[in-house]
């Protein structure tokens, strides 16, 4: 797209004939989280995001996962200014902070694209 609206793609599902939104966020590789700790991948994305779907891609595995905007809305660990921060530990050794909630990237294997395209698209 020639202007940045929110929207990356443009995705259609052929089995119930809808086209789905889709923005991408991308990593080149995991980091150390806030700058000293443990290794992470992790994006940020605005609260008013138009898109339906978000694809978080982290470059250096090729892996890609998909969620809804509504299922970042619930597993964001931040919110704050108006953006949603998701991240995923992939250092196994990383203890978080709150226990309640999904930080290392096993626990995200469920939006896995490979994982979770047949739920969204419906094939």
């Amino acid at each position: 797209m020639s202007t940045d609206t929110g929207v990356d793609l443009v995705a259609f599902s052929p089995k119930d004939g809808d086209a789905r939104t889709i923005q991408v966020k991308t990593n080149h590789k995991a980091k150390p989280g806030g700058g000293s700790g443990k290794a992470a991948l992790d994006w940020w994305l605005r609260e008013d995001s138009p898109a339906e779907l978000v694809a978080f891609v982290d470059l250096s595995s090729e892996q890609v996962w998909l969620m809804t905007h509504s299922e970042v809305e619930k597993i964001a660990q931040q919110h704050s200014a108006g953006r949603f921060h998701l991240y995923m530990y992939t250092d196994p050794t990383a203890r978080p902070r709150k226990q309640d909630r999904l930080s290392h990237q096993w626990e995200f294997q469920q939006f896995l694209l490979e994982n979770h395209v047949h739920n969204t698209f419906k094939i």
